[in-house]
């Protein structure tokens, strides 16, 4: 497996971001494939960075295995929100981003069947708003321990950092209700719509404070007859468990 870590110009951000970037190699290790290859796009919570995936799990062993690329981005504490102040993280995940990986690595497939979008804590959430706002591009998506609810209902939250993020006339969280950032209602016009669904694997620990809203999310999709897999079990909000269930979502997803 082949680790970089890249340097850009992003115009949706207004600045240079780093990233990371595990490649696959060939099995005579005489470089990187040339046919079409699969590529996770792995996302980091909301006190994380392109670097945590890397420094606190076995994402290398977890790629070399399958034979995948992994993108590992920095989005700040941004929710994946193209922000009220200007910056367009959103915009950088689904759009910039893999035009920036797919010109400089030309394995990198374009096709929905090949990308996977995944993370945890905040990076659950990006992941599953990634797959149903743009749900041509990913046919796999996986949360872990899922920060689900932006509405924020029951749990607190810094109106001033919402504001800054989702708009600056806000009043209350529960203003989203509704709209684009709303997972709940976005998967309900999905489904109305007819619109598919990525192959889908939710996980959450029954220790962790977000188990309710996880709960919540997997009896939604149920409801609207939506395939997925959702499973709970022993852990709480940290690594010891996402390391560990990052590995089922794999396996979910590729069997």
């Amino acid at each position: 497996m082949i680790t970089l870590t890249l340097n850009a110009s992003s115009k949706a951000l207004g600045r240079r971001v780093s990233f990371n970037v595990l490649l696959p190699e060939c099995k005579d290790g005489s470089g990187v494939p040339g046919t079409p290859y699969k590529t996770l796009w792995l996302l980091h919570g909301l006190a994380g960075d392109e670097n945590s995936w890397l420094m606190n799990s076995s994402i290398v062993r977890y790629a070399t295995e399958y034979g995948i690329a992994v993108v590992m981005p920095n989005v700040d504490r941004s929710w994946y929100a193209d922000t009220a102040y200007g910056a367009k993280y959103f915009t950088f995940l689904t759009k910039e981003l893999p035009e920036i990986c797919r010109s400089a690595f030309k394995g990198m497939s374009e096709k929905r069947e090949d990308n996977i979008v995944a993370g945890l804590s905040m990076g659950g959430y990006g992941a599953l708003k990634a797959a149903l706002l743009c749900p041509e591009m990913y046919g796999y998506c996986a949360s872990l321990s899922g920060s689900l609810d932006i509405t924020r209902k029951n749990r607190p939250y810094n109106l001033d950092e919402w504001k800054s993020l989702f708009g600056f006339d806000m009043q209350s969280a529960e203003e989203l209700a509704g709209g684009e950032n709303d997972l709940f209602a976005k998967a309900k016009r999905n489904a109305d719509d007819g619109i598919p669904f990525p192959k889908l694997y939710l996980w959450c620990g029954t220790e962790d404070s977000l188990i309710a809203v996880n709960r919540d999310f997997h009896a939604l999709l149920d409801t609207l007859g939506v395939e997925h897999r959702y499973e709970e079990s022993e852990g709480n909000h940290s690594w010891r468990w996402w390391d560990l269930h990052i590995q089922d979502a794999l396996a979910y997803l590729f069997e």
